[in-house]
């Protein structure tokens, strides 16, 4: 759908001038910018950790290996945004960052029982979400705050029901890293500006690694959930 130009028009941030982080002519141009080009190696990293690490169960098997590939997933998308700075891989990028967020809960409403079609639902509607960027220049960023919220919500709610000490640990980790993607991203070009990171090194690259710190916390929250229901079970 994005090669087609459906979503030539989406509003997306396209030239080096949108990172604090200076290309270095020298260098192939996928991997202009270092540090935000080779940090996409972490994403496959805990994708690929995830997929290998064994499951609690059959039953969690399927979600845990579907949101470890989406992590090994994206950070060739990603990677590819950064290289060619060109408007459809930026959309690309944009729209698989929805249903990412969009699994926690379907996760969630798998642990808590909920039936299958809800997670076939939920994708579809996450999908059908980024039509919100072609309405509004702001669409994607409001999608995506939404998501945001709906995977926090749906975190707590399972949590209440299943969570313990350690899940709790993991579920502050993960939020910890959300608000750290979101917040440093934000602040990538004046914190360049204040000069309170060195070198290569730049808002949007720690953002970066925060992400895929989310990545990781999350799986270890949903999977802690996980152990913890089929302790209770076999009570």
């Amino acid at each position: 759908m994005v090669a087609t130009g459906l979503f030539d028009g989406v509003c997306t941030e396209l030239g080096y001038e949108y990172y604090a982080e200076q290309p270095v002519n020298w260098l192939p141009r996928f991997i202009a910018m270092p540090c935000n080009s080779i940090v996409n190696l972490g994403y496959i990293a805990v994708g690929a950790y995830w997929l290998w690490r064994r499951p609690v169960s059959p039953g969690e098997a399927y979600h845990k290996d579907v949101f470890a590939w989406m992590a090994l997933g994206y950070g060739p998308v990603q990677w590819a945004r950064l290289a060619t700075q060109a408007q459809r891989p930026a959309a690309l990028d944009q729209w698989v960052t929805l249903p990412i967020f969009a699994w926690v809960p379907v996760w969630a409403a798998h642990l808590l029982g909920g039936p299958a079609t809800l997670a076939l639902a939920t994708q579809a509607a996450s999908v059908a979400s980024y039509g919100l960027a072609l309405a509004h220049c702001q669409g994607f960023e409001l999608a995506l705050a939404c998501h945001i919220l709906l995977a926090v919500l749906a975190g707590l709610a399972v949590q209440s029901r299943l969570g313990g000490r350690d899940s709790l640990r993991h579920m502050g980790l993960a939020v910890a890293s959300c608000a750290g993607f979101v917040g440093l991203k934000l602040l990538d070009q004046p914190l360049a500006r204040w000069g309170l990171l060195p070198g290569y090194l730049s808002g949007h690259f720690v953002s970066k690694i925060c992400d895929i710190l989310q990545f990781h916390f999350s799986l270890c929250f949903l999977e802690c959930l996980g152990r913890q229901k089929e302790r209770r079970r076999a009570e």
